[in-house]
């Protein structure tokens, strides 16, 4: 999303920006029509909204290898040398390396059981953000901005849906952004978490901007009366949102200088701990969906010694962001989702490698509603195949729909003509709500 600048020195009226402050609040969230109250929908969307929740999803860029992270097989020839430790569940136990986070698996449910069949990063990781494969007729809505259609207030000056990080190698048309949902629901990304994102400053005076939005305002009346209105109508809705980005003191939420020491030294100071802090300030201030991105987790070679400098910033801070969550009283109402694309192969490669592998794969869930201290599904004693409960990406997605209360069979329509429901099949696991 592009935006205009903020500053806190520049006094601007919200009286003078009231039309673009309503188009943005109406409009420019995908509410239009949505203050219909006879409308039985619209009364319980409304509803769902007043609940608060959210999602951040911390997304392991790459594919982690799942023996070097929740299922390990310590002694075995596909176990290499990592070893496993124990946790603060008696009978769950991690790889080494995740000590940080072995402390919190109380709060911890373990999808050891994960299955798909792609095995390519920029098809599986659109599978992982969308719920489907990608077409060349559609492009599909993450996860993310369908829960932000579904959950997102509707006068909240920060932006719905937030991708902090970049996408490391492999990760074009990875499927974060809002598809045909449009604008609406596109993510606001953050390059580099603890810095104020770029443009954040305004560069002119109160009155000048005025100016300059109404110069603005009649270009685009002359170009949408000459046969230009879609192109004007999307182009309204960036410069809408980000007029109220502009003027709202919420942008402070960006900057993590007023966290205390101790706590940033928790998280880490690093790219991803710096992002996780964001991400819990930023649901604390109303975003619906975060993403953070972590990699690169491609370890073809060397897989050992670089899987555990992945590890070293991403224990911390997954631990912290749950702690912290926890103690704000937010988890309850706040999923938190670890995935990668896939898994690795258990059968180490003569480069001491692991390879692609998405017949079984693991993810951490937290929060929203998810009973921790337990494991989902098993594999076998070499890691080679699931033995016990599989669990597909559909049954994933609709597992955390249930957790944040959205219909997951609910449908959008495409460019197309063609309804496309959230979930495309799948079931939730309901034991991770027992």
């Amino acid at each position: 999303m592009t935006t205009l600048s903020w500053h806190e020195d520049v006094q601007l009226s919200r009286r003078s920006f009231s039309r673009r402050g309503f188009l943005y609040g109406v409009s420019g969230l995908g509410l239009a029509g949505a203050f219909d109250f006879r409308d039985t929908m619209t009364l319980q969307a409304e509803e769902l909204r007043k609940q608060g929740r959210s999602m951040i999803l911390l997304y392991m860029q790459g594919a982690p290898s799942q023996l070097e992270t929740f299922d390990p097989k310590p002694g075995t020839e596909n176990g290499g040398p990592t070893e496993a430790i124990d946790t603060a569940v008696s009978d769950i136990r991690i790889a080494k390396g995740w000590e940080q986070t072995a402390k919190q698996m109380q709060d911890i449910a373990i999808i050891r059981s994960l299955t798909n069949k792609e095995g390519e990063h920029q098809r599986a990781s659109y599978q992982l953000h969308t719920g489907y494969l990608p077409t060349g007729s559609v492009k599909h809505p993450s996860l993310g901005s369908n829960i932000a259609k579904e959950l997102s207030l509707a006068n909240h000056d920060l932006p719905s849906v937030v991708s902090i990080g970049e996408a490391g190698r492999g990760q074009g048309g990875s499927g974060s952004g809002a598809g045909f949902l449009g604008v609406d629901y596109e993510p606001f990304h953050v390059s580099n978490a603890g810095q104020m994102p770029e443009n954040l400053s305004a560069s002119v005076n109160g009155g000048r901007f005025q100016r300059r939005l109404g110069l603005l305002d009649k270009l685009e009346g002359e170009f949408a009366s000459r046969g230009g209105a879609s192109v004007v109508e999307s182009h309204r809705k960036i410069t809408d949102k980000s007029s109220k980005l502009v003027l709202t003191p919420l942008t402070k939420t960006f900057d993590l200088s007023g966290e205390s020491t101790g706590l940033k030294e928790r998280y880490g100071d690093s790219p991803f701990g710096r992002g996780c802090l964001l991400a819990r300030r930023l649901v604390e201030t109303g975003v619906t969906f975060v993403e953070v991105r972590h990699g690169n987790w491609d370890t073809h070679d060397d897989n050992f010694s670089r899987t555990a400098g992945l590890i070293s910033p991403c224990d911390p801070a997954v631990a912290t962001l749950i702690a912290d969550l926890k103690d704000r009283g937010l988890l309850e109402k706040t999923l938190i989702v670890w995935v990668g694309e896939f898994g690795r192969t258990p059968r180490v490669n003569p480069r001491g490698g692991r390879d692609h592998w998405p017949r079984n794969f693991n993810a951490l869930l937290a929060g929203g509603g998810i009973r921790g201290g337990q494991v989902i599904g098993e594999t076998a004693k070499d890691g080679m195949g699931i033995t016990k409960d599989p669990v597909s990406v559909p049954d994933l997605f609709s597992t955390i729909c249930k957790s944040l209360h959205v219909d997951a069979a609910k449908e959008n329509m495409s460019p197309i003509g063609r309804p496309l429901k959230i979930v495309d099949g799948g079931t939730p696991v309901e034991k991770l709500f027992g």
